[in-house]
């Protein structure tokens, strides 16, 4: 297997490399797309699993709407086609001959789930309506990444509806903080919820919520968006509903998601110089058991130890797998699963069984700090369950640490602009909230990634105006 690139020196190409060697995904003869590949979707799988059964806690039901939408139905609302226009592909052809209508391959369902909804409600009593739906979407994007950024991804969308604004905004209020929650104790890292400037909100949005998240290259990941739509959407197709006192109402509503863009981000927040690290809550294999033996005469006891281990962990609910392949050396073995970022590994050999012991690993530490944890066989359940509670805690700490050192307060363009390159991070800052002031930022390369409740700078960074609010300004992915 080819030795990774060195993360400090080329962070774009060490990632490369990791999610290609560690079988996250392959490349496809359909330019700008990417095969997810078993591992890959195991950990969308398990990313999926939890997140979905935090969206039926706010009250939303899952259904399936259609990948290709009529043209016509774009062309609605004017913001949301301009806003999607240079990433939307178009079906002209089908059965052997030109279609009457274009069809567009979603590129968010808005505009199918509007037409729907306008069917299904009619009183105030259908209200508030909370459908979700997984799904995949085409954007045409012009520099593919994958994960980060590909012409067909996975995601959900959730949709609701409302009968009042307050209703709404509180609904996305809780949408965000629900992918807060899930993105620090699932994922492991930290990120900033904050409300997106107009020129970065959603087309077709009053507002933008996000939780942005720090990369170890310094750059900015957006993490997931929540939406309060404006009246735009019911308005053009038809979605009224009439309140209790009988009086037409169009209603409220929001949408939120997230993508397969979060599988990109656990790879940037937390791997190394040795390939991936999964936080536990959400790796796919938590504990990798390495049977260690050289003669026959030694396999037998080291299999049947291995497989008893094997069993006990299964039981406690984690989830595990022996590696039994005997062309492989042990190193070999090691090397392949710290590169898919394993968080445990447990070896065992002879010597092992002699002294009725299992050896530790955490993947989390970094390769001059790795200590083997000698562990007696009786204990190695508790002694795993606790080294996993461990090391999910050691990668939100690690990662919280390093957004809290590279968050700096600056007060003006010139610094921003000069610092974005040679220190990259999140830039706090004052804003006018001009569109012109936001737009200095364009030559470094610089984009506000959220506006911020908290204040601390009196002035704009790019005028002497007041500021309006703190902003978080940086280089994004």
């Amino acid at each position: 297997m080819k030795k990774l690139t060195d993360i400090k020196k080329d962070f774009p190409q060490w990632y490369q490399d990791v999610i290609y060697q560690a079988e996250l995904v392959d490349s496809s003869p359909t330019p700008g797309c990417f095969v997810i590949c078993p591992y890959g979707y195991a950990i969308w799988e398990e990313i999926q699993k939890n997140l979905d059964a935090r969206i039926k806690k706010l009250g939303a039901k899952n259904a399936y709407f259609p990948l290709l939408i009529p043209e016509s139905f774009l062309k609605k609302e004017a913001e949301h086609v301009e806003g999607f226009a240079p990433e939307v592909a178009v079906v002209t052809h089908a059965g052997g001959k030109k279609l009457e209508e274009p069809f567009v391959i979603r590129p968010t369902s808005e505009t199918m789930m509007y037409h729907m909804f306008a069917k299904w409600i009619t009183s105030w009593r259908d209200l508030p309506l909370k459908i979700n739906q997984w799904a995949n979407v085409v954007r045409w994007e012009m520099r593919p990444r994958a994960f980060l950024r590909t012409r067909e991804f996975l995601w959900h969308e959730g949709h609701t509806v409302h009968a009042t604004q307050e209703e709404a905004v509180k609904m996305a209020e809780q949408e965000i903080a629900m992918y807060k929650e899930f993105t620090e104790k699932v994922l492991a890292i930290p990120v900033v919820i904050g409300v997106k400037s107009k020129s970065e909100r959603f087309a077709g949005a009053d507002e933008t919520y996000c939780i942005e998240a720090l990369m170890q290259d310094g750059k900015a990941l957006q993490f997931g968006t929540a939406h309060l739509l404006a009246h735009s959407f019911p308005k053009s197709f038809g979605l009224e509903f009439q309140d209790k006192d009988g009086e037409v109402k169009v209603p409220y509503c929001t949408s939120f998601g997230v993508a397969t863009r979060m599988i990109g981000g656990i790879v940037m927040s937390h791997g190394d110089e040795n390939g991936l690290i999964i936080p536990p809550n959400v790796a796919p294999i938590q504990v990798v058991i390495i049977p260690i033996f050289r003669k026959d005469e030694e396999k037998e006891k080291v299999l049947n130890a291995a497989n008893s281990l094997f069993e006990k962990l299964e039981k406690l609910g984690l989830r595990v797998q022996i590696d039994l392949d005997e062309t492989k050396t042990p190193g070999a073995k090691f090397f392949h699963w710290e590169v898919r970022g394993v968080p445990v590994r447990i070896e065992i050999g002879p010597k092992d069984i002699e002294k009725n012991t299992a050896v530790l690993v955490n993947r989390a530490e970094p390769e001059r700090a790795k200590k083997k944890q000698f562990v007696a066989m009786d204990q190695v359940e508790t002694e795993t369950t606790k080294l996993l509670e461990e090391i999910q805690k050691q990668l939100f700490a690690r990662a919280k640490k390093r957004m809290e050192d590279n968050w700096y307060q600056e007060e003006k363009i010139e610094t921003i602009g000069k610092k974005l390159d040679s220190q990259p991070g999140f830039y706090q800052t004052g804003w006018c909230g001009s569109a012109e002031c936001e737009a200095t930022l364009k030559p470094f390369k610089g984009t506000i990634r959220c506006l911020l409740k908290e204040q601390k700078h009196k002035t704009c960074f790019a005028c002497e105006k007041e500021s309006k609010t703190d902003v978080l300004v940086a280089k994004s992915y």
